[in-house]
């Protein structure tokens, strides 16, 4: 006798697509409530506020998720209190220039050997109407009312800043690398899914495989930065001066008001130690066995994904949580060097040369390599990342 196969229940999701006309959007909308199940959660941008309250409106849990670097969240929510105090905005023009910047800010948990100019950029005011610093004012009001926080971090890697955050802000789940931790899915036809603006060159890749191992510094600001001509300039002549080899990542509009124009002669003086392009798989390009270090602009997809590759950085902070990102790399967890904003040439070149060669850059290396250490550790079965993550199905997805 045959045994009766039992039927397994599929939860399915249907995709409702009719023709823009009212009678069929009417008819295809009645359909769509048929087959809708409730949303169980809500998981927003920590800068879309709003989903919080709607959250709240209709009964349903709502997380956000920050994309951005743990330290400068916590300076982000203490954009309120540096106005209340008066160290923002600043009173005039002058402040920028006669040492305010360097004015220490000693009284954030959390936070440590932190100056006005190591925090998030949007402070950077003499308008007390300011539209940037007061929408992340009104934001982070926001914060403390969510059902939970998510990080793109990992806890070696931020424990101290976690655990001031941990008395501001609702259940925090840190389950980074997400890079690392999303390649554990083994679903082909996410591998398509991509978000970049601009086509990967796949030349940028043929290219390293030419290079010797553990020489060539990749360059890259990622896709908001805009520097002058001026800084294209001196940042292309420190790298010729350098005599290293370079892949540059220059993305169109990467110049302000220009397209990419390097400087005459540049091609000839770097001939055969070089490649310009203008995009690339950065995560591909960083675990090339041919990287030694890593030109940056200091935003979290960028950091985190070089701390995973155990590469060393240069950092160029350009807006926002970059200039607090940039502050740790550099102070806290001793992985990166920085370039001073106006960018002088022989401040890179220097910067270059201290990597590759000095002791710094060797310290540097084996820091960033033990940070990796950790980060491997953290998404792999019994981790940090790995348990919060399950927490996080747990506790938020399926309490309802």
């Amino acid at each position: 006798m045959k045994k009766k196969r039992m039927s397994k229940k599929v939860e399915g999701h249907a995709v409702c697509i009719p023709v823009p006309l009212q009678s069929h959007v009417s008819a295809m909308l009645s359909v769509a409530k048929l087959l809708h199940q409730r949303v169980t959660c809500i998981i927003a941008d920590g800068f879309m506020s709003f989903c919080i309250e709607a959250g709240l409106e209709f009964n349903i849990p709502t997380s956000q998720f920050w994309p951005i670097s743990a330290c400068s969240l916590l300076g982000f929510y203490h954009f309120e209190e540096l106005v209340k105090r008066g160290a923002v905005p600043f009173k005039d023009e002058s402040y920028f220039s006669n040492g305010c910047m360097e004015t220490t800010i000693d009284w954030i948990p959390g936070l440590k050997n932190v100056k006005i100019k190591d925090l998030p950029s949007f402070i950077r005011t003499t308008d007390p109407n300011d539209t940037f610093l007061n929408f992340f004012i009104q934001q982070l009001k926001w914060a403390p009312k969510a059902s939970c926080t998510i990080l793109n971090t990992f806890e070696a890697l931020d424990h101290d800043v976690l655990e001031a955050l941990s008395h501001l802000f609702p259940p925090i789940y840190t389950i980074g690398p997400l890079h690392l931790f999303s390649k554990q899915i083994k679903d082909k036809t996410q591998e398509k899914i991509a978000t970049n603006h601009w086509e990967e060159q796949q030349e940028c890749i043929n290219w390293l495989d030419s290079q010797q191992p553990n020489t060539v510094i990749y360059i890259n600001f990622g896709s908001l930065a805009i520097m002058t001509l001026d800084q294209c300039t001196e940042f292309a002549w420190a790298i010729a001066n350098s005599e290293q080899p370079f892949l540059w990542i220059l993305r169109p509009g990467v110049v302000e008001g220009n397209s990419p124009k390097l400087p005459h002669n540049f091609v000839e003086e770097t001939k055969g130690r070089g490649m310009i392009g203008n995009w690339c798989s950065q995560v591909e390009v960083l675990n090339h066995p041919s990287i030694k270090g890593f030109l940056t602009h200091s935003g979290w997809n960028s950091t985190i994904e070089s701390i995973s590759a155990g590469v060393p950085m240069i950092s160029w902070p350009f807006l926002g949580d970059q200039q607090t990102t940039c502050h740790y790399c550099c102070v806290h967890w001793g992985i990166a060097l920085e370039i001073q904003n106006n960018v002088k040439r022989d401040e890179v070149e220097s910067c270059i040369k201290e990597l590759t060669e000095g002791n710094n850059g060797k310290e540097m290396k084996a820091k960033v390599m033990e940070l990796r250490r950790k980060a491997e550790e953290s998404y792999t079965p019994g981790g940090s990342s790995y348990l919060n993550f399950d927490r996080l199905i747990t506790q938020l997805l399926l309490q309802n």
